[in-house]
C-alpha cells in the first residue's frame, strides 16, 4: 500500500532540540534522545470514515514530532497501518449495500488526499492489515508455542498473564479496563476466557465474512492488535522511539500491542515513549463515528476552507488536550492565517532570529504549539506595528513557519 507525496520540508539555520515529550506510561515527561534515526508508529485510520477531524488532530500531533526530530537533523523512519479489514469496516460495509474491500478502498484514498492537502509527512511504510497477515500468522503460532495464546472454539485468545509488564502503558486498574474493553471493541463477557481482558489475536472464519488462510491456525482474519504488533517489528524492531495514537488507544490497543510484541521477544519495553493525542469534541460530546457527530477535512476544503487555517486550528489547542471544534475556533485560525500572510508579504521586517529559537523551544517543550504560534503572532505584530529593515526577516518566517508547523504562508 502506498502513502502519500511528501511536502518539502525548509533547512532552517542551527539545528532543533531533543524532543521533551508527555509519557504516557510514566506518566510523566522524558526527554527523547534518538540515535541517527528517530523510530516512530502511529496506528492508522479503520477506513470506513475519514478523516473527521479527531484523526486530523492526532496526526497533526506526530507530524510535528517528525518535524522536531527533522530539525535536529536526523532522519525519521515513520511506520502507519491502515486496519483494512475489521468489524467496523464490515459493519459499515453492510449498512451501505457496498463491498467492504471497495469502501476500504474508497476511504483510504480521500484519506491520502487530505494528509496530502494538510502538508502532513507521510509514511515510509503504510501497511494494511490484509497484506500484514502473511507476517501476523507466525507470530500468533509463536505466542501459542509460548504457552502465551489458546483457543476457544476456534478463535485463538492471547492471555494477558503471560506479560509480567501487562498494565504499564496505560497503568489502569482491571475494573478499570473490563469497562474499556467492552466500550473498544474486547469482549471481556465471553464465556471460557482464561481472562476477562484476554485480546483476540486470531477470529476464525465466519460464514458472509472475508478470511484467510492462517496455516495451523486456519481460516480466519487477525486481531486488531496483533496488526500493528506485526508491522511495527518487521519495520522498526524493539524499543523504537514513539509509539503513537489518540488517547482512546491507550487501553487497550497499545497496552495489548506492548504486551504481544514483550512476550514474543522478551524485551521490555516496546517504545521508549507512549504518546497520546486528546479527543476532538462537537456540541459537548467526544466526535466519533458511533455518535455521528464528525467534521470532515475533506467537507471543509470542499467548502473553500484553506487547508493551512485547518491546520493553525488543529495548532491552536495543545495536542494533549480534549478541545470542542467550533466555528469560532476555525475562523480564528482564518483570521490568523491572514495576518500571517500579509506579514510576510512585505519585502522586509523586524528580525526572526529570536522567533526560530522561540518555535524551536516551544516545540522541543511537549509540541507546546500554542505557545508556537505566540510566537508567530508577535512578530507578526510588530510587523504590522512597525515594520523593519531585515529583508531576509519575511522569508525566514515563512520557512519557519513552514518546516516546524506544517503551514505554507
Amino acid at each position: 500500500m502506498h502513502a502519500w507525496p511528501a511536502s518539502e520540508v525548509p533547512a532552517l539555520p542551527g539545528q532543533g532540540r531533543d524532543l521533551r515529550i508527555h509519557d504516557t506510561a510514566t506518566d510523566g515527561p522524558v526527554t527523547l534522545d534518538p540515535g541517527p534515526v528517530a523510530r516512530i508508529y502511529v496506528c492508522g485510520i479503520t477506513p470506513y470514515d475519514a478523516t473527521h477531524m479527531g484523526h486530523a488532530a492526532t496526526y497533526n500531533a506526530f507530524d510535528l514530532v517528525q518535524r522536531v526530530w527533522l530539525d535536529t537533523k536526523r532522519q525519521v523512519h515513520y511506520v502507519q497501518n491502515v486496519t483494512d479489514v475489521d468489524d467496523p469496516l464490515l459493519e459499515r460495509a453492510t449498512r451501505d449495500g457496498v463491498d467492504w474491500a471497495d469502501l476500504a478502498v474508497q476511504e483510504t484514498t480521500l484519506f491520502r488526499e487530505d494528509m496530502t492537502a494538510l502538508r502532513m509527512l507521510p509514511p515510509q511504510h503504510y501497511i494494511g492489515a490484509v497484506e500484514a497477515i502473511p507476517g501476523i500468522v507466525p507470530l500468533v503460532e509463536r505466542l501459542r508455542e509460548l504457552g502465551a495464546a489458546y483457543d476457544l472454539d476456534g478463535d485463538i485468545y492471547f492471555s494477558v498473564d503471560a506479560d509480567p509488564h501487562f498494565g504499564q502503558v496505560s497503568n489502569l486498574d482491571a475494573a478499570a479496563m473490563r469497562v474499556l474493553s467492552a466500550e473498544r471493541g474486547g469482549d471481556p463477557d465471553r464465556p471460557g476466557k482464561k481472562n476477562p481482558l484476554d485480546p483476540m489475536l486470531w477470529l476464525a472464519a465466519r460464514e458472509g465474512e472475508p478470511s484467510w488462510d492462517g496455516g495451523t491456525l486456519g481460516r480466519g482474519r487477525p486481531g486488531w492488535h496483533i496488526e500493528c504488533v506485526a508491522i511495527a517489528l518487521d519495520h522498526l524492531g524493539m524499543t523504537f522511539d514513539v509509539q503513537g495514537g489518540g488517547s482512546d488507544l491507550a487501553f487497550p490497543h497499545h497496552e495489548m500491542g506492548a504486551s504481544h510484541a514483550q512476550v514474543l521477544t522478551g524485551e521490555f519495553p516496546m517504545a521508549k515513549a507512549y504518546v497520546h493525542a486528546g479527543m476532538v469534541g462537537l456540541d459537548g460530546e467526544k466526535m466519533s463515528k458511533s455518535k455521528g457527530n464528525l467534521v470532515f477535512v475533506s467537507a471543509l476544503r470542499r467548502d473553500g476552507v484553506d487547508p493551512a487555517a485547518i491546520r493553525l486550528a488543529l495548532h491552536s489547542r495543545h495536542y494533549r488536550s480534549d478541545w470542542e471544534w467550533t466555528d469560532q475556533v476555525l475562523q480564528d485560525a482564518v483570521d490568523r492565517l491572514g495576518r500571517w500572510r500579509a506579514a510576510v508579504s512585505r519585502p522586509d521586517g523586524p528580525s526572526a532570529d529570536a522567533l526560530v529559537d522561540e518555535v524551536r523551544e516551544a516545540l522541543a517543550n511537549d509540541l507546546d504549539a500554542p505557545a508556537a504560534l505566540a510566537a508567530v503572532d508577535r512578530w507578526a505584530a510588530r510587523q504590522e506595528a512597525e515594520g523593519g529593515t531585515d529583508i531576509g526577516a519575511p522569508g525566514l518566517v515563512s520557512r519557519t513557519v513552514d518546516a516546524l508547523l506544517g503551514v505554507a504562508l
